[in-house]
């Protein structure tokens, strides 16, 4: 990130959205999205106006030749966690769903933000590309049915990780014992998917918690084995880029699957029964 947008992040949180400089006055939020390669989360400000329900930001990267990374983290992983200034001088955050618009809806609200802002006209006309816009739907999370499929999804990513951690180690006691690109991409992508999966519940988190205050003391649990779980992470992606030999990984492998599979029964221990009650 750099050290501009980190200011901006700062004083808008600092702030209540608010901030000053060459944003000063501008209707800003912040996007937070899933990194498509890294499965890490990225914080960026973007200008929005209200549609209605939605909000739209606009891909512009001030008229440059290629898309931001925040819009290619979004046609990766379309859920996201949005900070929204207040009229009380507060920030909201919540979880939304970015769909991008497409065709004749477009253009027309591109060419409305053109009219409100000539700056948008000028960054499509110094640029081949077609900017996209971007609608952000806010999720629902007090609905039951949004809650079951929470659950659902809970449910499923911890069976597919599972199987990919599975997969990993049967590579790990394969007979040639050496590492190779294969395998040593089959570990980086797990990484990458742990990390996303791990981020993206700690938004949903958060939101949960003012719905679900008996899991209180529970959420801090799994957002602090979220913390020892990524260490793990980082220290067995560290051991891959040092090209360390498939004895020295099974152990950290091993080890990381341990955690996980205390940490993912512990949160369906938790979550489940809240989130979709039997009967």
């Amino acid at each position: 990130m750099s050290d501009f947008n980190q200011q901006v992040i700062e004083e808008f949180r600092a702030n209540g959205g608010r901030v000053g400089g060459m944003f000063e006055g501008a209707s800003l939020l912040l996007l937070t999205t899933t990194g498509a390669r890294s499965g890490r989360p990225h914080t960026n400000p973007a200008v929005f106006v209200r549609d209605g329900a939605r909000l739209l930001v606009f891909a512009s990267n001030a008229g440059g030749p290629k898309h931001p990374a925040w819009f290619h983290n979004l046609r990766a992983d379309p859920h996201l966690t949005v900070e929204l200034g207040t009229a009380e001088g507060t920030v909201e955050r919540f979880a939304a769903r970015a769909v991008v618009t497409e065709g004749g809806e477009r253009d027309r609200l591109y060419a409305e933000q053109s009219a409100r802002d000539p700056a948008f006209a000028a960054y499509q006309a110094g640029t081949d590309r077609i900017i996209p816009v971007v609608a952000l739907h806010r999720v629902d999370l007090t609905d039951p049915a949004r809650h079951r499929a929470i659950a659902a999804h809970l449910v499923k990513v911890h069976d597919e990780l599972r199987a990919e951690l599975a997969a990993l180690r049967e590579g790990l006691d394969s007979p040639a014992p050496t590492l190779g690109r294969q395998l040593a991409r089959h570990c980086l992508t797990f990484c990458g998917a742990l990390h996303a999966h791990h981020r993206n519940e700690d938004s949903v988190f958060d939101l949960l918690e003012g719905q679900f205050p008996d899991l209180a003391d529970s959420l801090d649990r799994m957002r602090r084995e979220h913390r020892v779980v990524a260490r793990t992470v980082d220290e067995l992606e560290a051991l891959l880029a040092s090209g360390a030999a498939p004895e020295t990984l099974r152990p950290e492998v091993d080890r990381l699957a341990a955690r996980l599979e205390e940490h993912f029964a512990y949160e369906e221990s938790q979550l489940l029964p809240a989130l979709a009650p039997e009967g």
